[in-house]
C-alpha cells in the first residue's frame, strides 16, 4: 500500500458516511485515518460503529484543518498521504490514477484530483489552485465544463479537498502551517514546496465529487471571509521576499482594494478588514520562509506565474 487517506472532519456527519463508503468501494481499499476535531454531532460514534476498519482520531477541540491533517499525516507510514475532505465522494481508480501521475513526476510534492460539483457534475468545482500578483487565489476552472479541463496540467498548488502529497517533501519544507487554522493552508505549502524547487500537477483521471463549504455552510459567510483575508497578508508575507513584495505591491493594493469592495457590497467588509488586520498581526520574521539564492531560479518562476496568472484571471 501506498497511500493512506486523510480526512479531517467537524461536524460533518451528514457528509462522512458517503465519503467513507465511496473509499471502501474503490478496486483497491486504502488505509484511512479520521481526524475529528472535536465534533458535537456524532461523527466519531458514527465512525467506530459503521466503520471499524478505519483509524479514527478524535480530538477533544477543535484545531483546524491544518492541525487535524498535520496530526494525520504524522499517524502514515506510506509514501503518499491523500487528503481528502469529508464532503466529497471518491470515483473508482481515482487513487490509483494519482499515485501514476505522481510516479510520472519524480519532483512533484502534489497531485490534484479534479473535482467536481455533487450537485452539477458537468461543472468543475477545482481543477488545481492559482494564486495571481493580485493576491488572489482561486480554484483553476470553477464553474466552466468539465470538458474543457481534461490535460494533465501543472498548477501553483493542489487543493488540499482531494490531492495526494509526497510524504517526504513535508520533512523538507515542514508541515501545513497551524496558524492558518483553515483556508488557504493548501496555498501556503503548495507555494513553500515551489520555493524549494517541487511541482504540483493537476490529473483529470483522477475524479471526485465535491458538495463544498460542508464545514462552514456556505460560500460567503463571516468566518471563510475573516480567516481567508487573514491569511492571505500571512501568506504573502511569509513566502514572498521583501524586494518580490515591493514588486508586486502596486498589484496587491489594487487586489485587496477590489476585495474589500466586493465584500463590502455583499455586507462582509468589516470582516474582510478585521481579517486583514489580523494578518498584519500574526505575520511575525521567525515565521517568515528564509531567502536561500540557490532558490532564486523557483522565485523568478513563481513571480512569472503571478502576473501570467493575473491576466488569466482577469480575462475570467
Amino acid at each position: 500500500m501506498k497511500t493512506t487517506v486523510v480526512i479531517p472532519n467537524y461536524n460533518g456527519r451528514n457528509y462522512l458516511q458517503d465519503c467513507l463508503t465511496s473509499l471502501l468501494e474503490g478496486s483497491e481499499v486504502p488505509a484511512i485515518i479520521v481526524v475529528d476535531n472535536g465534533s458535537a454531532d456524532e461523527s466519531a460514534a458514527m465512525v467506530k460503529e459503521k466503520f471499524p476498519m478505519v483509524k479514527l482520531i478524535a480530538l477533544p477541540e477543535n484545531r483546524g484543518f491544518s492541525a487535524a491533517v498535520n496530526i494525520g499525516i504524522h499517524e502514515t507510514g506510506t509514501e503518499y498521504v491523500f487528503l481528502l475532505n469529508n464532503d466529497t465522494v471518491v470515483l473508482k481508480d481515482t487513487i490509483e490514477e494519482l499515485e501514476a501521475a505522481m510516479e510520472r513526476h519524480p519532483k512533484a510534492f502534489s497531485v490534484a484530483a479534479k473535482m467536481l460539483q455533487m450537485k452539477n457534475p458537468e461543472l468543475i468545482d477545482s481543477a488545481g489552485d492559482f494564486y495571481c500578483a493580485l493576491g488572489w487565489a482561486f480554484a483553476r476552472g470553477k464553474d466552466r465544463k468539465t470538458e474543457a479541463f481534461s490535460k494533465e496540467t501543472s498548477v501553483f498548488s493542489a487543493c488540499a479537498g482531494a490531492a495526494l502529497y509526497r510524504k517526504a517533501v513535508f520533512e523538507k519544507i515542514g508541515d501545513f502551517d497551524e496558524n492558518h487554522f483553515a483556508y488557504l493552508e493548501d496555498m501556503d505549502v503548495g507555494y513553500r514546496a515551489r520555493i524549494n524547487g517541487y511541482e504540483n500537477w493537476y490529473f483529470p483521471l483522477a475524479k471526485v465529487y465535491h458538495v463544498g463549504s460542508g464545514t462552514s455552510g456556505s460560500r460567503y459567510n463571516q468566518f471563510k471571509i475573516r480567516y481567508s483575508s487573514r491569511n492571505n497578508v500571512y501568506l504573502i508575507y511569509k513566502n514572498m521576499p521583501l524586494l518580490q513584495i515591493v514588486l508586486n505591491l502596486p498589484f496587491l493594493v489594487i487586489g485587496f482594494g477590489i476585495k474589500i469592495l466586493f465584500f463590502g457590497l455583499k455586507g462582509f467588509g468589516r470582516e474582510y478588514l478585521a481579517g486583514i488586520k489580523n494578518g498584519f498581526q500574526i505575520s511575525r520574521r521567525d515565521r517568515k520562509v528564509a531567502f536561500r539564492v540557490e532558490n532564486l531560479p523557483h522565485y523568478l518562476k513563481i513571480q512569472m506565474e503571478l502576473w501570467i496568472n493575473m491576466f488569466r484571471r482577469l480575462r475570467g
